[in-house]
């Protein structure tokens, strides 16, 4: 009898952390009537996109190191992309994804890739840490971005390792430089990731890696452009 209660309980238990953990994914296309909507609807589609933001998340869980519910932001219980008309190619509030129907239209390439990769990085934004607010912008979107990086989905228009012109211009750049300093102590970003949780500071790489973000920077440009 005992092993029956313990066998129920488990099973409860696994009910409630599997409820616990579970997300919703919505994709919404407001822009069906456009050129850009219509390509969206032919080229990716919704059910893929929804299968996107759920790959997208367990693999920005498992980059970030925040594969222990507590570790995450406990108010996302639910994902929407929407697809719209607008500039620019995507932005991500709170847990809502936009994704511009102009730059679906405007793609040259193979278009559903871009969006992966996007939706990649939009998905990190949903669930990185932001040093409440302190965190300089162009490392949240370089933290984005390196995620992308190790997913797959660098599109080749990116910069080469060694460019840039400072540590936390953003995006592609910085996405470099942490890749760079993940290469020197694994684990790095998403050690970096958990001290902004509750703060930021640029002393947060000297505690990593035992040097200045400065001087990470310097040793960085030396290494590639030579």
């Amino acid at each position: 009898m005992s092993h029956i209660l313990v066998i129920l309980s488990s099973f409860v238990l696994l009910l409630v952390v599997t409820h616990a953990t579970a997300i919703t994914y919505t994709v919404t296309n407001n822009a069906s009537n456009t050129a850009g909507g219509r390509r969206f609807t032919k080229e990716i589609g919704a059910s893929y996109a929804r299968r996107t933001l759920a790959s997208a998340t367990d693999f920005v869980w498992k980059s970030l190191q925040i594969t222990n519910p507590a570790d995450r932001i406990d108010t996302v219980h639910k994902v929407s992309l929407t697809v719209e008309t607008m500039d620019g190619v995507a932005y991500t509030s709170n847990d809502q994804i936009h994704l511009s129907a102009n730059y679906v239209q405007g793609y040259s390439g193979n278009v559903k890739t871009e969006v992966t990769g996007v939706l990649y990085h939009e998905m990190t934004h949903v669930w990185q840490w932001t040093g409440n607010g302190q965190a300089p912008g162009g490392l949240i979107e370089g933290i984005a971005d390196y995620v992308r990086l190790k997913a797959g989905y660098a599109p080749s228009h990116w910069v080469r390792a060694g460019q840039g012109n400072r540590w936390d211009q953003g995006y592609d750049v910085t996405a470099r430089f942490l890749d760079y300093c993940n290469s020197l102590r694994n684990g790095f970003v998403a050690e970096l990731n958990k001290k902004m949780r509750g703060g930021y500071s640029d002393a947060f790489f000297n505690d990593l890696l035992g040097k200045s973000v400065n001087q990470l920077w310097t040793d960085y440009k030396a290494k590639f452009n030579n």
